[in-house]
């Protein structure tokens, strides 16, 4: 069934589609036309000024408006799995438009619902996660799957793949977070996993379908973890890594931050143990993390 959308939620939807960016960059068009009418008149210069675009980029930007407008964008989408939740629409999550930056829209593949879950917590590390990381995940999701919590994480390898796994396994509920559109996965060995959470579970990302990975879009996609999350897990970590750029939007979010310690000879320890050093809670039970939210 197509979701409904206003005429707003259609011009918002139809500029992020072309030029995938945070709300922030959108509102003071919204602010001088918050119905979003007219768009097609407007000069490539006013484009060029707004959205900060080359003059070429600004000609392409209104050809490529110009052509979408004219497409069932939505239908096309939900044709392909996809359902576009714009920051207008009542399903859009409270909890991202606390952000500064939160996305003007979010694509969804799989149960929505889970963006209506009333707790969830985020399980991050690094991508290079070992035996122990998949091993602390044994204590720490049971308790949180027995209370129906989604586990949030970025389905990058090493740790997230481990959290969403564990997740599945004890019969919880999962979201992954991609950095990228649908059409792409990064890494391509996660597309059997990625496969079965949008099938089963959820899958979200900021960026339409033919949006590729790039350097920057996975910094931006951990503002989203954090944004979800009640609380974040952090299982094994070197001390500068994308995980702790996860840690740093959670801490301006003001989540809790839990951290798996570990041995003071593995590299991979050091980012958690440093964390509890700083005031992280250590954390060695899901139990610890219900005690803290409930």
């Amino acid at each position: 069934m197509t979701m409904q959308f206003t005429i707003q939620q259609k011009k918002l939807l139809s500029l992020h589609y072309i030029h995938p960016v945070p709300f922030h960059r959108f509102q003071v068009l919204i602010e001088e036309n918050p119905a979003l009418e007219k768009l097609e008149t407007y000069s490539t210069e006013y484009w060029t000024r707004l959205l900060n675009l080359p003059k070429e980029k600004a000609v392409q930007f209104t050809e490529r408006y110009k052509e979408i407008e004219r497409l069932p964008l939505v239908e096309l989408l939900e044709k392909v799995n996809c359902s576009p939740i714009t920051i207008f629409h009542r399903n859009y999550p409270e909890e991202l438009k606390q952000l500064y930056d939160p996305p003007a829209v979010i694509y969804c593949m799989g149960n929505e619902k889970l963006l209506r879950s009333r707790l969830r917590v985020g399980i991050i590390g690094s991508r290079q996660a070992t035996y122990y990381s998949k091993k602390a995940l044994d204590f720490i999701v049971p308790p949180l799957v027995d209370r129906n919590i989604p586990i949030v994480s970025g389905l990058a390898a090493g740790a997230d793949t481990m959290a969403h796994q564990a997740a599945m396994d004890f019969g919880g509920e999962t979201i992954g977070v991609l950095g990228h559109g649908f059409s792409h996965m990064y890494p391509k060995k996660n597309m059997k996993i990625a496969q079965e959470i949008a099938k089963n579970h959820l899958l979200i990302t900021e960026y339409p379908p033919y949006f590729s990975p790039a350097k920057w879009t996975f910094p931006m996609r951990n503002r989203i973890i954090s944004g979800l999350s009640n609380a974040l897990v952090i299982t094994e970590s070197v001390e500068r890594s994308g995980t702790m750029s996860t840690v740093e939007h959670a801490l301006d979010h003001g989540k809790e931050i839990f951290a798996v310690p570990g041995a003071i000879d593995s590299p991979l320890s050091a980012g958690p143990n440093k964390l509890i050093d700083e005031g992280a809670k250590p954390l060695w039970s899901g139990f610890q993390i219900l005690d803290s939210l409930l």
